[in-house]
């Protein structure tokens, strides 16, 4: 009796624990339909878009781009955008160089816009590398393809400038205030490194005011203002740029100052200015030299007194000597008064002449 309790007894946990087995594998059967499900709602949509556009891209690609952080709404969209445009994988446009070009962080959606827009347009040869090449290089390659086709305008000088327009002087020297306006074409080759639209309006803007100073009149270049035009063109303005000019043209002119005359006439003002201080340097050494010479007087005057203060002592050293006599002496005095008198007679008539 007992041994055949145990048995029943072992049968029935048996049971139960078979009973327990299958609950667990069920329970992680329903599990995991519930995430294949969840997985497949998930993608369900793109990939359902994948299938019926032709794009190629499977279920487990969605999955794997989830995994290694590609958005698969974005690679789907520019794959499917592709297809429909006619742009195949020969291009290069591949799901693995979509994906390549999403992680390095370009954008892939305005890059696949751009190249459908170069095919559409039927003058542009844009091919897959050079548009991610563009697109990573920091550029608008979708702004850039279509410049391409449809020509930009560029102010010279910019809107934003300080200054209303570009101001040059002809060899008349009258003052010309220019407005153009640069029809630029973008150039692909050279999009990349190539220099801004700052450095086509700073060179225009040099060719113009280069022109405008070779002219030899005002009146010359109202009378033909394309010869601004023809002159900046020639210059190749636009070498190693991102931009091809396509024209330039000159919107308005309009005369400004007599800028020769003003500077003549402030050159005029400094030539005075510098003759007067040249006659003012010349009148002070005159009165210099004047001074010199009242000095140069008063020192022969003085030298004068001293000779003649030698002369008493000259004088007494002769008749301690014996040199001169008394009666010597008395015929000097009178020839000296003699000569003092002629000279007094002299001086008076001279005074009456007059």
């Amino acid at each position: 009796m007992a041994h055949s309790d145990t048995i029943a007894f072992n049968l029935l946990f048996a049971a139960n624990k078979l009973m327990i087995l299958w609950m667990g594998l069920s329970l992680a059967a329903i599990i995991a339909v519930l995430i294949v499900a969840a997985v497949f709602w998930s993608y369900a949509r793109l990939w359902i878009q994948s299938k019926t556009t032709g794009a190629g891209i499977g279920i487990f690609d969605l999955i794997r781009m989830k995994f290694r952080k590609v958005s698969p709404v974005v690679i789907v969209r520019s794959k499917i955008m592709a297809v429909q445009s006619g742009l195949d994988e020969t291009e290069g446009l591949t799901t693995k160089a979509l994906e390549a070009h999403y992680l390095a962080g370009g954008n892939v959606p305005l890059v696949i816009r751009s190249m459908i827009a170069a095919r559409k347009a039927k003058i542009i040869d844009l091919d897959y590398k050079r548009a991610t090449a563009i697109d990573l290089a920091g550029r608008n390659i979708l702004e850039a393809v279509q410049t391409s086709v449809y020509p930009r305008v560029i102010d010279c000088p910019a809107r934003e400038s300080n200054r209303p327009s570009l101001d040059a002087i002809a060899k008349n020297g009258i003052q010309l205030k220019v407005r153009a306006r640069v029809t630029v074409r973008a150039n692909l080759d050279q999009l990349i490194g190539g220099a801004t639209e700052e450095t086509i309006v700073a060179r225009v803007g040099e060719g113009i005011v280069s022109a405008i100073g070779s002219a030899p009149t005002h009146a010359h270049v109202l009378e033909n203002p394309d010869t601004i035009s023809k002159a900046v063109l020639s210059r190749k303005l636009d070498s190693q740029t991102a931009f091809e000019i396509v024209s330039i043209d000159i919107a308005d002119i309009d005369v400004g100052d007599n800028i020769g005359a003003r500077l003549q006439a402030d050159q005029a003002e400094a030539d005075t200015r510098v003759a007067r201080a040249q006659a003012e340097g010349r009148r002070a050494m005159a009165v210099s030299l004047e001074q010199e010479n009242f000095a140069m007087i008063e020192e022969n005057r003085a030298h004068l007194v001293e000779a003649e203060a030698e002369v008493p002592k000259a004088m007494a050293d002769a008749f301690r000597s014996g040199k001169l006599g008394i009666f010597d002496y008395y015929k000097l005095k009178n020839v000296q008064a003699d000569t003092d008198m002629r000279e007094s007679i002299a001086g008076s008539g001279s005074a009456r002449r007059s």
